[in-house]
């Protein structure tokens, strides 16, 4: 098969091809998996932070790629939850061990032995991709490949960080940065919460219009003062700044919530200036959201269906994968991107 691969970490932007195009061999079932043939990849920054060496893979050369829609083409033995022809999808959670203290509280995504796809495993920036039945997922029907690959990463992650964030209607929600998974995190939060106002923080003026159309109550650049106070806020940027600058604008007991596997930057001035009476003080917290559970994409999708939250995405073709990676990374982003495999 055809795959894009990491053969070691590099900078993109100083990179003509950061990805190499090879050929693989074709990956076999065990007996409790399953191979899709990969329709859709939902392009992550998550890839971004492999290539340039912040979140190592596991092993060179990888196959990255992780929102991964397509159809089932070949089953183990023992499959029973699908059958050939099935539209199915994978998201960052490969594998967990399913025993430990953290599995048995619900709270795979803390698992010692977890697997992220494209990390750990091979993942979908191909043209097959195999992993377990249990941790593989059946498509809403309603949605495309190319509109449902965004919703197992950008999608998912943003639903866990909204739980974790915690709000109730009615509330001020603030959302510093607005790519793919900002985007539909205000999507969401307006069929959870209808009355809560929404506060996007971002450089790029076209976000920021794109914030608007969607129905955010205010946007602004990153720093900017927001017309009301906070009661939570997310972050997805991947650096440091820009969700601490948002923290003295918190109401007591606020809680900023960091969505990010890794930040690429820690301005260390910065950081040890911050105010603690302004920004800290009055029981502020800060809590970062780690992976992602099986439970947050299988809760996600149905709320996707229910709700019909479709992404705003950029489709490219498979053969320009470094390319989206480079618009990213250059941060030319309105919505989510998706590599079209076929």
């Amino acid at each position: 098969m055809k795959a894009w691969v990491i053969e070691k970490p590099v900078n993109i932007l100083e990179t003509e091809e950061p990805l190499k195009l090879v050929e693989l061999e074709d990956p076999q079932p065990a007996k409790d998996e399953i191979i899709i043939k990969v329709h859709a990849c939902g392009v992550c920054h998550t890839e971004i932070d492999e290539i340039e060496g912040r979140a190592l893979p596991s092993f060179f050369p990888i196959v990255p790629g992780h929102q991964i829609v397509g159809e089932v083409v070949e089953v183990g033995e023992e499959v029973q939850k699908f059958k050939i022809g099935d539209r199915a999808g994978a998201g960052w959670i490969y594998l967990s061990c399913e025993k430990c203290e953290y599995c048995k509280r619900g709270l795979e995504n803390l698992c010692p032995k977890f697997k992220g796809t494209g990390k750990d495993a091979h993942g979908g920036y191909a043209e097959y991709f195999k992993i377990k039945e249990s941790f593989a997922f059946h498509l809403p029907k309603m949605f495309s490949y190319e509109e449902v690959a965004p919703l197992f990463c950008a999608g998912a992650i943003g639903y866990r960080s909204v739980k974790l964030a915690n709000p109730r209607d009615e509330q001020h929600i603030g959302l510093v940065g607005f790519g793919a998974s900002g985007h539909l995190v205000l999507k969401l939060i307006k069929a959870l919460f209808p009355f809560s106002k929404v506060f996007v923080f971002a450089r790029n003026p076209k976000q920021r219009e794109l914030a608007l159309s969607l129905g955010a109550f205010w946007a602004g650049d990153i720093g900017e003062e927001p017309p009301k106070k906070l009661h939570c806020a997310i972050d997805t940027t991947p650096v440091w700044k820009p969700p601490l600058s948002v923290l003295k604008y918190l109401v007591p007991g606020g809680r900023l919530v960091i969505n990010a596997i890794r930040k690429e930057e820690l301005d260390k001035d910065y950081f040890l200036n911050l105010d603690y009476s302004q920004d800290l003080w009055l029981e502020k917290e800060i809590k970062s959201v780690a992976n992602v559970t099986r439970r947050d994409i299988k809760e996600f999708l149905q709320l996707a269906e229910t709700f019909n939250i479709r992404p705003e995405i950029e489709i490219y073709p498979f053969e320009k994968a470094n390319q989206a990676l480079k618009d990213i990374r250059g941060k030319k982003t309105k919505g989510a991107k998706v590599l079209k495999i076929i």
